[in-house]
């Protein structure tokens, strides 16, 4: 006996094209459930997120025939509470901005590049970095050289030059010839027009180094021989620990 169409049982992409229609969706966002309103989702028109639920959705759903967004699900609760009350979030800050980035929620990204974290961020440090030359190709190449001496060892090493002006580079011409000529690799950072100093930037690359996973230490470094200064001024050893 053949049953009739009105009583097959809906299969989950059914399911999925029909709660559009309703105003209350369920969610999976990796991992994490939540329940709200199609409205609520669909508040900023132009953003990324209101598009994934306009017209016929355009998101797989789970087993249990909820959206499925496969996104960090912690932070979703801060994008949620944002579109149901405007409160903009004070607790992590970081994560929340990549997720309103990719959620395209342009009213809660500009309050959040407001906050003096992301602000601190986008605007103080990184526009500083961008005046010193090559930094993140640096940044790479330190770590490169790293990597390369790191076997069957539990720590190595990375000397750094760091030079604010044109006549500190002057300066040390001679010491990083003295190096070359012992065959020591050196990364050499600067010169560089802004307001921070040298112990700004040595922070600045401890930084980025470490937000790689890497555990990182420096220590200016003391020359053995060919400096006609103290080496202290402008070098420094980057201790990497593998274990």
């Amino acid at each position: 006996m053949s049953i009739s169409s009105e009583h097959k049982p809906l299969g989950k992409q059914v399911t999925g094209s029909l709660r559009t229609l309703s105003p209350i969706v369920e969610l999976n966002v990796g991992g994490e459930m939540y329940t709200t309103t199609l409205s609520t989702l669909k508040k900023h028109p132009g953003s990324k997120l209101a598009e994934m639920f306009t017209g016929q959705p355009k998101l797989r759903t789970d087993s249990e025939g909820r959206f499925f967004i496969d996104r960090p699900g912690t932070y979703f609760k801060y994008i949620l509470e944002y579109l149901r009350s405007n409160q903009v979030p004070t607790q992590c800050i970081q994560d929340v901005y990549k997720e309103a980035l990719f959620y395209d929620i342009e009213p809660l990204i500009k309050q959040l590049e407001d906050s003096p974290e992301i602000f601190g961020e986008l605007i103080a440090r990184k526009q500083f970095l961008a005046r010193v030359p090559n930094y993140s190709e640096n940044i790479e190449l330190m770590i490169r050289i790293a990597r390369a001496e790191a076997v069957a060892s539990r720590r190595s090493s990375v000397i750094v030059c760091v030079v604010r002006t044109e006549e500190d580079a002057a300066r040390c011409q001679d010491a990083l010839n003295s190096l070359d000529v012992d065959k020591k690799s050196v990364v050499k950072f600067g010169p560089w027009k802004a307001v921070p100093s040298i112990s700004d930037l040595l922070d600045c690359i401890q930084m980025d180094v470490e937000a790689k996973g890497y555990k990182i230490s420096f220590q200016p470094y003391v020359a053995e021989k060919g400096f006609r200064f103290k080496s202290h001024d402008f070098f420094y050893k980057f201790l990497f620990t593998w274990w």
